[in-house]
């Protein structure tokens, strides 16, 4: 058990501190905008994390005590417009594949015009048997 000089020592320990309304104010208004969480301010701040909710519940027009409320982080309007541009980047990623596939296609092209070879494998060739029999009698094996 903590003796007495121990509990002072931590209570002597503790930083006793007040921010200022303003301070509180600009931190409510960052966490109605979602640009950071309660957590993080209460991290950042070394503050516990039901002060910053009275902060909230004192300073906010949106976070009223007693209140129920459905929060989104972000708004159906910020999500549609990330996912469009996540698909114009990935149309222009397609778009360059298919140029670089075209262009690698025009190569071989020339090069057997130019050099009479045929890199292509033609479908009506004969497949190599690859691993299969080879005709040699296994039974002694």
């Amino acid at each position: 058990m903590a003796n007495r000089t121990q509990v002072i020592k931590q209570f002597d320990q503790r930083r006793i501190r007040s921010f200022s309304i303003e301070f509180k104010k600009k931190i409510v208004n960052q966490i109605e905008k979602n640009l950071i969480s309660v957590g993080e301010v209460a991290k950042e701040y070394d503050v516990s994390r039901t002060a910053v909710y009275k902060w909230v519940y004192l300073y906010s027009s949106l976070y009223k005590k007693g209140l129920k409320q459905v929060i989104q982080p972000m708004s159906e309007n910020e999500k549609i417009k990330k996912l469009k541009a996540q698909i114009k980047e990935l149309e222009q990623l397609v778009g360059r594949k298919q140029i670089e596939i075209e262009f690698k296609d025009k190569m071989m092209e020339l090069a057997e015009d130019i050099y009479g070879i045929d890199f292509k494998k033609k479908l009506d060739s004969k497949r190599s048997s690859g691993s299969g029999n080879t005709g040699k009698d296994t039974a002694g094996a």
